[in-house]
């Protein structure tokens, strides 16, 4: 079987999978594993249509092929990855519909399940403090690992982001990040004094001994002058943290919630924090402005004539 675009597009018995998944990283610029992601979501839909007999395909599937899907993955599905896999099939079906493909959405009238809200763990100002306070700055890794801290903290990057850095990427001057965030997009983010100076006194008397002779362009590297991956810098987080006696729940990304939680406390606008964060979408920010409440409450207190 054939399918063909208003734009004379042609694609075959995969019903348009791989060509949608292009879409996504040209229109987009969505990343590998999201592009994945979609890709296993349409072909698991696929599959259940034909082991179910279904005489239509992929993109022929009808609203109650849709629902007849769900219902089956529904008992062992958490609600965020039966929306999930809603929202590829949404983008799939609007796509073919943009493409001339379809004349309708089946998956229109599919209201999404409910979620309970999702909160992130953070940690308040006195933990992050203890945290950035417990690397021994004497040490050599020790001096890498407090200035990865201050980093992460002072410009709320995901440790992905992080620990593929590179020097070039670092204006000491501008005391700005050029940070390549998901989907190879680039944005500017502040560092802040304190996280400057640790940059400085790493660039000026750790990194270089560390590496010797080894080339590397990476701003904080392994002893092997290699990216440290995520889970080791997870590892090293939670050494800190037993370190600085902290006790709360952490996440790899306990820093980056906190940099958002705290900037709100304190009155920063949401739109900012959106863009620091490097969210395409302010709702995926808006889960951090419950930490705001309690500021909320006691401006209302001294600024209400009522209070």
């Amino acid at each position: 079987m054939q399918l063909a675009t208003k734009t004379g597009q042609v694609m075959h018995a995969d019903h348009g999978v791989e060509a949608f998944c292009d879409a996504l990283w040209l229109e987009d610029g969505l990343s590998l594993a999201t592009r994945l992601a979609y890709r296993r979501d349409l072909n698991a839909f696929a599959l259940f249509l034909s082991e179910t007999g279904c005489a239509r395909g992929l993109s022929e599937a009808r609203a109650e092929d849709l629902l007849a899907y769900i219902a089956a993955r529904h008992p062992n599905s958490k609600a965020s990855s039966a929306n999930r896999r809603l929202s590829c099939l949404r983008r799939y079906f609007a796509w073919l519909m943009q493409g001339g493909l379809r004349q309708d959405d089946p998956s229109a009238g599919i209201r999404s399940a409910k979620q309970a809200p999702r909160f992130p763990h953070t940690l308040s100002e006195e933990q992050v403090e203890a945290l950035l306070q417990a690397p021994d700055t004497e040490d050599l890794l020790g001096l890498r690992d407090k200035a990865m801290l201050e980093t992460l903290y002072a410009s709320g990057l995901r440790v992905s982001e992080l620990v593929s850095l590179r020097v070039a990427e670092v204006s000491l001057r501008d005391a700005v990040l050029r940070v390549v965030g998901k989907g190879n997009k680039q944005r500017l983010v502040p560092l802040g004094e304190e996280a400057l100076y640790w940059v400085q006194q790493w660039l000026g008397k750790g990194r270089g001994v560390l590496l010797g002779a080894k080339p590397s362009d990476v701003l904080f590297p392994t002893a092997k002058g290699e990216a440290m991956s995520r889970q080791r810098f997870w590892v090293l987080i939670k050494q800190y943290a037993i370190r600085a006696g902290i006790q709360a729940a952490l996440s790899p990304h306990a820093l980056r919630h906190a940099f958002a939680t705290h900037l709100l406390n304190h009155g920063a606008d949401l739109r900012v924090v959106q863009l620091l964060l490097g969210h395409a979408d302010i709702t995926t920010t808006q889960i951090y402005t419950h930490v705001a409440r309690e500021r909320l409450r006691q401006l209302h207190a001294k600024h209400h004539p009522r209070a």
